[in-house]
C-alpha cells in the first residue's frame, strides 16, 4: 500500500490568523468611516434633550461649510483659516524635525565615525515619543506661563522683572506647539531614517569613496536618492498626523487661543461633536479633512518623488 501523506493547507491557517485583524478593522475603523460619510448627507443633531433627525439634506451640510455668511472669519472661510493654522504649526515643527533627524541618522550610521553606545542613544532619542502629548503640553504651559520658570530665569539674568505672556502672542504660541511636536516625533523619524540608511548596500558607499567622492557628494548623490522612498513615507505620515493635530494646541492654548490663531481643523471639528453634537456637519467636515489630507499627501508625494531620477528614453 502506498503511504498517503496529508497535505497541510498553510494558506488556510494564514487566513485564520489574519481574520482577527480584519474583524477589528471592520468593526472599529471601516464601519465608523462609512457611517461618517453616510451621516454627512443628513441633518442630525441634538437640541436640548431631543435629537433632530436624521433627515436627508443631500449636500446641504457641505454648502453650510462654504457659506460665506455663516462661516466668514476675518475675511476668509473658517475651513481655510483653520487649515492654514494647522499647516503653519505642522511646517514649523516638521521641517526642523526632518533636518535634525536626517543629520542624526547619518551620524549614527556613518562607518567613518563608528559612534559607540548607539543603542543607548537610540533609546534616549526615542523616549520623548513615549510621553503623552497632554503631559508635554502641561509642562510647557507651566514653563512659559507669566510666572513660570522661563520668565524667572530671564528676570534673574537681566536683573529686571520680566513678564511676557507667550500664549497671548500668535507667533510664540504657534512656535511652542511646533516645538512640542518636534520634541515628540524627531526620535521616531530618526529611527525610521536610520533603518532606511542601514538598508542601503554599503558597497555603494565604498565605490563612491574609491571614485574620490567626498562626504557631501556621497550624501547628496548616494544617500538622499536611495533614501527617498523612506523620506516620502515619513513626510506623508507626518503630514497626516499634523492635519489631525488636536491634543497639544487644545491643552496648551485652551482651544486655539489667542484669537483662534492656534485652532486646528480637528479642534474645530471637535466643537461640533462635543459641543452642539451636530453629527451631520461634523461628518461633512471629516470628509473634507479626508480630501484635504489626500490632496496634500499627493502633492508631497509628487514633489519628493520627482521624475528627475527616472531614466529618460533615447530619441531616434
Amino acid at each position: 500500500m502506498k503511504n498517503k501523506h496529508k497535505l497541510v493547507s498553510y494558506a488556510k491557517w494564514g487566513y485564520i490568523f489574519i481574520t482577527p485583524f480584519f474583524l477589528v478593522y471592520i468593526i472599529f475603523s471601516l464601519i465608523p468611516l462609512l457611517s461618517t460619510f453616510y451621516y454627512s448627507f443628513f441633518d442630525y443633531y441634538q437640541q436640548g434633550l431631543d435629537w433632530i433627525g436624521p433627515n436627508f439634506v443631500g449636500f446641504g451640510n457641505y454648502v453650510k461649510l462654504f457659506d460665506i455668511n455663516s462661516t466668514l472669519n476675518n475675511g476668509s472661510l473658517k475651513i481655510l483659516t483653520y487649515t492654514k493654522n494647522t499647516m503653519i504649526m505642522w511646517v514649523l515643527g516638521a521641517v526642523p524635525q526632518f533636518i535634525f533627524s536626517l543629520l542624526l541618522a547619518v551620524i549614527f550610521t556613518s562607518e567613518r565615525l563608528r559612534i559607540k553606545g548607539q543603542r543607548f542613544f537610540k533609546t534616549v532619542i526615542y523616549m520623548p515619543n513615549l510621553i503623552m502629548a497632554a503631559s508635554f503640553a502641561m509642562l510647557f504651559f507651566a514653563l512659559f506661563s507669566n510666572v513660570g520658570p522661563v520668565n524667572q530665569v530671564i528676570s534673574s539674568i537681566t536683573g529686571e522683572e520680566f513678564k511676557y505672556d507667550y500664549l497671548a502672542s500668535t507667533n510664540a504660541a504657534r512656535l511652542l506647539v511646533a516645538t512640542i511636536n518636534f520634541l515628540m516625533w524627531f526620535g521616531n523619524t530618526t529611527i525610521l531614517l536610520m533603518a532606511g540608511i542601514m538598508g542601503i548596500d554599503q558597497s555603494l558607499f565604498e565605490a563612491a569613496a574609491i571614485d574620490g567622492a567626498n562626504s557631501w557628494q556621497v550624501f547628496f548623490k548616494v544617500t538622499i536618492p536611495l533614501l527617498m522612498p523612506i523620506m516620502v513615507y515619513v513626510a506623508i505620515t507626518s503630514l497626516i498626523g499634523g492635519l489631525q493635530m488636536f491634543d497639544v494646541p487644545q491643552i496648551l492654548t485652551n482651544g486655539g487661543a489667542p484669537a483662534g490663531d492656534c485652532e486646528t481643523l480637528i479642534i474645530w471639528l471637535n466643537g461640533y461633536i462635543g459641543g452642539s453634537k451636530n453629527y451631520g456637519i461634523a461628518g461633512a467636515m471629516s470628509v473634507l479633512v479626508f480630501f484635504i489630507t489626500g490632496i496634500l499627501s499627493l502633492i508631497v508625494y509628487k514633489v519628493l518623488n520627482s521624475d528627475s531620477d527616472k531614466p529618460k528614453k533615447k530619441r531616434g
